[in-house]
Protein backbone atom coordinates (compact mmCIF):
# COMPACT_ATOMS: atom_id res chain seq x y z
CA UNK A 1 0.00 0.00 0.00
CA UNK A 2 1.31 3.49 -1.11
CA UNK A 3 1.78 5.74 2.26
CA UNK A 4 0.04 8.79 2.23
CA UNK A 5 1.61 11.75 1.80
CA UNK A 6 2.17 13.92 4.77
CA UNK A 7 1.37 17.34 2.88
CA UNK A 8 -1.73 17.26 0.47
CA UNK A 9 -2.35 20.11 -2.19
CA UNK A 10 -5.87 19.74 -4.79
CA UNK A 11 -6.06 21.86 -7.36
CA UNK A 12 -9.26 22.90 -9.64
CA UNK A 13 -9.53 24.00 -13.08
CA UNK A 14 -11.36 24.32 -15.98
CA UNK A 15 -9.74 22.69 -18.72
CA UNK A 16 -6.55 20.61 -19.73
CA UNK A 17 -3.98 23.50 -19.95
CA UNK A 18 -5.10 25.67 -17.30
CA UNK A 19 -3.03 23.81 -14.62
CA UNK A 20 -0.19 24.06 -16.49
CA UNK A 21 -0.53 27.66 -17.26
CA UNK A 22 -1.05 28.40 -14.06
CA UNK A 23 0.53 26.34 -11.57
CA UNK A 24 2.51 23.61 -13.19
CA UNK A 25 6.27 24.67 -12.12
CA UNK A 26 4.52 24.06 -8.38
CA UNK A 27 2.70 21.07 -9.12
CA UNK A 28 6.31 19.44 -10.89
CA UNK A 29 8.29 20.65 -7.14
CA UNK A 30 5.80 19.34 -5.13
CA UNK A 31 5.15 16.38 -6.86
CA UNK A 32 8.96 16.11 -6.83
CA UNK A 33 9.25 16.50 -3.13
CA UNK A 34 6.93 13.71 -2.24
CA UNK A 35 3.80 16.04 -1.37
CA UNK A 36 0.47 14.91 -2.64
CA UNK A 37 -1.05 16.29 -5.87
CA UNK A 38 -4.45 15.68 -6.31
CA UNK A 39 -5.95 17.77 -9.97
CA UNK A 40 -9.83 17.84 -10.49
CA UNK A 41 -10.34 18.95 -14.13
CA UNK A 42 -13.78 20.32 -14.22
CA UNK A 43 -14.57 19.71 -18.42
CA UNK A 44 -12.13 18.24 -21.01
CA UNK A 45 -12.22 21.45 -23.05
CA UNK A 46 -14.28 20.45 -25.66
CA UNK A 47 -14.90 23.98 -26.88
CA UNK A 48 -11.72 25.25 -27.03
CA UNK A 49 -9.66 26.92 -30.19
CA UNK A 50 -8.18 24.29 -32.23
CA UNK A 51 -4.70 25.70 -33.45
CA UNK A 52 -3.08 22.92 -35.17
CA UNK A 53 -4.92 22.52 -38.40
CA UNK A 54 -4.75 19.33 -39.43
CA UNK A 55 -6.86 18.52 -36.46
CA UNK A 56 -9.49 21.30 -36.84
CA UNK A 57 -11.96 18.21 -37.88
CA UNK A 58 -12.32 17.70 -34.19
CA UNK A 59 -14.13 20.79 -33.61
CA UNK A 60 -17.17 21.09 -31.85
CA UNK A 61 -19.35 22.02 -35.57
CA UNK A 62 -17.69 19.13 -36.86
CA UNK A 63 -16.68 15.64 -35.62
CA UNK A 64 -16.65 16.93 -31.96
CA UNK A 65 -13.77 15.00 -30.92
CA UNK A 66 -11.36 17.59 -29.31
CA UNK A 67 -12.74 16.38 -25.52
CA UNK A 68 -11.12 13.64 -26.20
CA UNK A 69 -8.23 14.58 -27.87
CA UNK A 70 -7.38 16.97 -25.12
CA UNK A 71 -7.59 13.86 -22.61
CA UNK A 72 -4.50 12.91 -24.65
CA UNK A 73 -2.85 15.96 -24.12
CA UNK A 74 -3.15 16.39 -20.18
CA UNK A 75 -2.20 13.20 -19.52
CA UNK A 76 0.86 13.77 -21.46
CA UNK A 77 1.27 17.11 -19.62
CA UNK A 78 0.89 15.49 -16.26
CA UNK A 79 3.56 13.15 -16.77
CA UNK A 80 5.88 15.98 -17.45
CA UNK A 81 5.17 17.73 -14.07
CA UNK A 82 5.34 14.28 -12.68
CA UNK A 83 0.93 14.41 -10.65
CA UNK A 84 -0.08 11.02 -10.89
CA UNK A 85 -3.19 11.68 -8.87
CA UNK A 86 -6.09 13.13 -11.51
CA UNK A 87 -9.48 13.30 -11.39
CA UNK A 88 -12.46 14.53 -13.68
CA UNK A 89 -15.10 16.27 -11.81
CA UNK A 90 -18.11 13.20 -11.90
CA UNK A 91 -16.27 11.67 -14.41
CA UNK A 92 -15.19 12.08 -18.22
CA UNK A 93 -17.27 14.57 -19.92
CA UNK A 94 -19.58 14.42 -17.53
CA UNK A 95 -19.81 18.39 -17.78
CA UNK A 96 -19.12 19.81 -21.07
CA UNK A 97 -16.87 22.80 -21.37
CA UNK A 98 -19.57 25.69 -21.84
CA UNK A 99 -17.70 27.85 -24.45
CA UNK A 100 -16.71 31.77 -24.39
CA UNK A 101 -16.91 34.87 -26.57
CA UNK A 102 -15.19 38.11 -26.11
CA UNK A 103 -16.87 40.76 -24.42
CA UNK A 104 -16.00 44.24 -26.17
CA UNK A 105 -14.29 45.57 -22.63
CA UNK A 106 -11.84 42.32 -23.38
CA UNK A 107 -13.07 40.10 -20.93
CA UNK A 108 -14.75 37.02 -21.68
CA UNK A 109 -18.32 35.72 -21.09
CA UNK A 110 -20.73 33.04 -21.76
CA UNK A 111 -21.31 32.11 -25.28
CA UNK A 112 -24.53 32.87 -27.20
CA UNK A 113 -25.34 29.46 -26.97
CA UNK A 114 -24.63 26.94 -24.47
CA UNK A 115 -25.20 23.29 -24.76
CA UNK A 116 -27.49 21.70 -22.31
CA UNK A 117 -24.60 19.82 -20.24
CA UNK A 118 -22.38 22.79 -20.19
CA UNK A 119 -20.74 23.26 -16.84
CA UNK A 120 -21.65 26.28 -16.51
CA UNK A 121 -25.59 25.34 -16.60
CA UNK A 122 -24.42 22.85 -13.74
CA UNK A 123 -26.37 22.53 -10.54
CA UNK A 124 -23.98 24.41 -7.78
CA UNK A 125 -24.84 21.53 -5.44
CA UNK A 126 -24.49 18.44 -7.62
CA UNK A 127 -21.04 19.45 -9.02
CA UNK A 128 -20.02 20.30 -5.22
CA UNK A 129 -20.81 17.25 -4.32
CA UNK A 130 -18.43 15.63 -6.79
CA UNK A 131 -15.68 17.61 -5.05
CA UNK A 132 -16.63 17.38 -1.47
CA UNK A 133 -16.23 13.19 -2.31
CA UNK A 134 -12.54 13.76 -3.31
CA UNK A 135 -11.60 16.37 -0.66
CA UNK A 136 -12.85 13.93 2.27
CA UNK A 137 -10.87 11.02 0.54
CA UNK A 138 -7.89 12.60 -0.37
CA UNK A 139 -8.13 15.07 2.54
CA UNK A 140 -5.72 17.93 1.32
CA UNK A 141 -4.35 20.76 3.61
CA UNK A 142 -4.36 23.24 0.89
CA UNK A 143 -6.68 24.09 -2.29
CA UNK A 144 -5.50 26.42 -4.93
CA UNK A 145 -8.19 27.80 -7.97
CA UNK A 146 -9.45 30.79 -9.68
CA UNK A 147 -10.86 33.88 -7.81
CA UNK A 148 -14.57 34.98 -8.38
CA UNK A 149 -13.67 36.38 -11.96
CA UNK A 150 -12.19 32.93 -13.29
CA UNK A 151 -8.83 35.07 -13.97
CA UNK A 152 -10.13 36.63 -16.99
CA UNK A 153 -13.92 36.16 -16.91
CA UNK A 154 -14.41 32.45 -18.59
CA UNK A 155 -17.97 30.98 -17.44
CA UNK A 156 -16.41 27.37 -16.54
CA UNK A 157 -12.93 29.20 -14.77
CA UNK A 158 -15.99 31.35 -12.72
CA UNK A 159 -17.74 28.33 -12.15
CA UNK A 160 -14.76 26.20 -11.00
CA UNK A 161 -14.16 28.80 -8.62
CA UNK A 162 -17.79 28.35 -7.11
CA UNK A 163 -17.59 24.76 -7.18
CA UNK A 164 -14.49 24.49 -5.23
CA UNK A 165 -14.88 27.29 -2.80
CA UNK A 166 -19.12 25.49 -1.87
CA UNK A 167 -17.50 22.38 -2.03
CA UNK A 168 -14.77 22.84 0.74
CA UNK A 169 -17.67 24.56 3.27
CA UNK A 170 -19.34 21.75 2.69
CA UNK A 171 -17.00 19.06 2.96
CA UNK A 172 -16.21 20.59 6.47
CA UNK A 173 -19.55 19.94 7.56
CA UNK A 174 -19.82 16.91 9.91
CA UNK A 175 -23.56 16.55 9.04
CA UNK A 176 -23.40 17.12 5.85
CA UNK A 177 -23.67 13.84 3.11
CA UNK A 178 -22.17 11.10 5.44
CA UNK A 179 -22.58 8.94 2.40
CA UNK A 180 -19.27 11.11 0.67
CA UNK A 181 -16.79 10.27 3.49
CA UNK A 182 -15.66 11.71 6.79
CA UNK A 183 -15.90 15.41 7.30
CA UNK A 184 -12.35 17.23 6.07
CA UNK A 185 -11.71 21.26 6.99
CA UNK A 186 -9.06 22.26 4.14
CA UNK A 187 -6.91 24.61 6.45
CA UNK A 188 -5.37 27.07 3.69
CA UNK A 189 -7.46 28.41 0.10
CA UNK A 190 -5.28 29.91 -2.58
CA UNK A 191 -6.55 31.32 -5.62
CA UNK A 192 -4.08 31.54 -8.15
CA UNK A 193 -2.65 34.73 -8.95
CA UNK A 194 -0.07 36.54 -11.04
CA UNK A 195 1.95 39.47 -9.95
CA UNK A 196 1.50 42.99 -11.42
CA UNK A 197 5.20 44.37 -10.58
CA UNK A 198 6.40 41.10 -12.18
CA UNK A 199 4.13 41.29 -15.55
CA UNK A 200 4.91 45.18 -16.51
CA UNK A 201 8.30 43.74 -15.99
CA UNK A 202 8.23 41.27 -18.58
CA UNK A 203 6.14 43.34 -20.99
CA UNK A 204 9.15 45.97 -21.01
CA UNK A 205 11.46 43.20 -22.02
CA UNK A 206 9.39 42.22 -24.31
CA UNK A 207 8.73 45.49 -25.72
CA UNK A 208 12.36 46.28 -25.62
CA UNK A 209 13.40 43.60 -27.81
CA UNK A 210 11.04 44.27 -30.55
CA UNK A 211 8.10 41.90 -30.04
CA UNK A 212 4.83 43.81 -29.99
CA UNK A 213 2.64 40.86 -30.66
CA UNK A 214 2.91 39.11 -27.90
CA UNK A 215 0.25 40.31 -25.53
CA UNK A 216 -1.05 42.41 -28.11
CA UNK A 217 -2.69 45.58 -26.67
CA UNK A 218 -1.11 45.19 -22.95
CA UNK A 219 1.07 48.10 -22.38
CA UNK A 220 3.82 47.64 -19.31
CA UNK A 221 2.61 51.33 -18.48
CA UNK A 222 -0.83 50.81 -18.87
CA UNK A 223 -4.20 49.38 -17.64
CA UNK A 224 -3.39 45.86 -17.42
CA UNK A 225 -6.15 43.04 -17.54
CA UNK A 226 -8.23 41.84 -14.12
CA UNK A 227 -5.98 38.17 -14.37
CA UNK A 228 -3.06 40.49 -13.27
CA UNK A 229 -3.24 41.13 -9.50
CA UNK A 230 -1.93 44.07 -7.64
CA UNK A 231 1.18 43.20 -5.62
CA UNK A 232 -0.16 43.92 -2.24
CA UNK A 233 -2.78 41.34 -2.90
CA UNK A 234 0.19 38.88 -2.91
CA UNK A 235 -0.15 36.30 -0.57
CA UNK A 236 2.85 33.74 -1.29
CA UNK A 237 5.22 33.42 -4.41
CA UNK A 238 6.42 29.84 -4.71
CA UNK A 239 9.83 29.83 -6.31
CA UNK A 240 9.90 26.85 -8.18
CA UNK A 241 12.70 27.68 -11.08
CA UNK A 242 14.42 24.75 -10.97
CA UNK A 243 11.10 23.03 -12.59
CA UNK A 244 10.06 25.74 -14.84
CA UNK A 245 11.36 22.98 -17.99
CA UNK A 246 8.87 21.04 -16.68
CA UNK A 247 6.34 23.55 -16.73
CA UNK A 248 6.86 24.72 -20.38
CA UNK A 249 7.25 20.63 -21.41
CA UNK A 250 3.84 20.43 -19.71
CA UNK A 251 2.65 23.00 -22.01
CA UNK A 252 3.86 22.11 -24.64
CA UNK A 253 1.84 18.88 -24.84
CA UNK A 254 -0.96 21.01 -25.77
CA UNK A 255 -0.43 21.63 -29.57
CA UNK A 256 -3.74 22.14 -30.15
CA UNK A 257 -4.06 25.24 -27.52
CA UNK A 258 -0.83 26.55 -27.15
CA UNK A 259 1.59 28.02 -29.45
CA UNK A 260 5.60 27.26 -28.52
CA UNK A 261 5.95 30.66 -30.57
CA UNK A 262 3.28 32.28 -28.79
CA UNK A 263 2.87 34.84 -25.79
CA UNK A 264 3.63 32.52 -23.03
CA UNK A 265 7.11 31.30 -24.44
CA UNK A 266 8.07 34.71 -25.60
CA UNK A 267 7.99 35.74 -22.29
CA UNK A 268 10.11 33.21 -20.94
CA UNK A 269 12.44 33.72 -23.42
CA UNK A 270 13.09 36.60 -22.53
CA UNK A 271 12.60 37.22 -19.17
CA UNK A 272 13.67 33.68 -17.79
CA UNK A 273 12.83 31.22 -15.72
CA UNK A 274 11.70 34.14 -12.71
CA UNK A 275 8.48 34.44 -15.59
CA UNK A 276 7.39 31.00 -15.25
CA UNK A 277 8.82 29.34 -12.91
CA UNK A 278 7.53 31.77 -9.60
CA UNK A 279 3.60 31.33 -9.05
CA UNK A 280 2.05 33.97 -7.06
CA UNK A 281 -1.24 33.38 -4.97
CA UNK A 282 -3.91 35.11 -2.95
CA UNK A 283 -5.24 33.41 0.04
CA UNK A 284 -8.85 33.04 0.24
CA UNK A 285 -9.24 31.07 3.70
CA UNK A 286 -6.49 30.12 6.87
CA UNK A 287 -3.36 32.30 8.31
CA UNK A 288 -0.65 33.21 6.69
CA UNK A 289 2.67 31.69 8.10
CA UNK A 290 6.25 31.92 7.53
CA UNK A 291 6.90 35.07 5.52
CA UNK A 292 10.00 35.54 3.06
CA UNK A 293 12.06 38.42 2.56
CA UNK A 294 9.66 40.03 0.01
CA UNK A 295 6.59 39.78 2.73
CA UNK A 296 5.16 37.17 1.29
CA UNK A 297 5.12 33.23 2.11
CA UNK A 298 7.13 30.74 0.16
CA UNK A 299 5.21 28.06 0.38
CA UNK A 300 1.58 27.10 0.38
CA UNK A 301 1.88 24.78 2.99
CA UNK A 302 3.25 27.34 5.31
CA UNK A 303 2.47 27.37 8.84
CA UNK A 304 1.27 23.74 8.65
CA UNK A 305 2.72 20.85 9.76
CA UNK A 306 5.21 19.38 7.90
Amino acid sequence: MTETPAQRLLLVHAHPDDESIGQGATMAKYAAEGRGVTLVTCTAGEMGEILVPELQHLAADQEDGLGEHRRGEIADALKELGVTDHRWLGGFQHYRDSGMKWHEDGHAVAADEVHDNAFWHADLTEAADHLVAIIREVRPQVLVTYDQFGGYGHPDHIQAHRVAMYAAQLAAVPSYRGDLGEPWDIAKIYWGAMSESRMREGLRLLRESGDTTSFEGMDPDGPLPPFITADENLACAVDAQDFVEHKMAAMRAYPTQIQTDGPFFALSNNVGSTAWGIEFYRIAKGRLGELGPDGLETDLFAGLPA
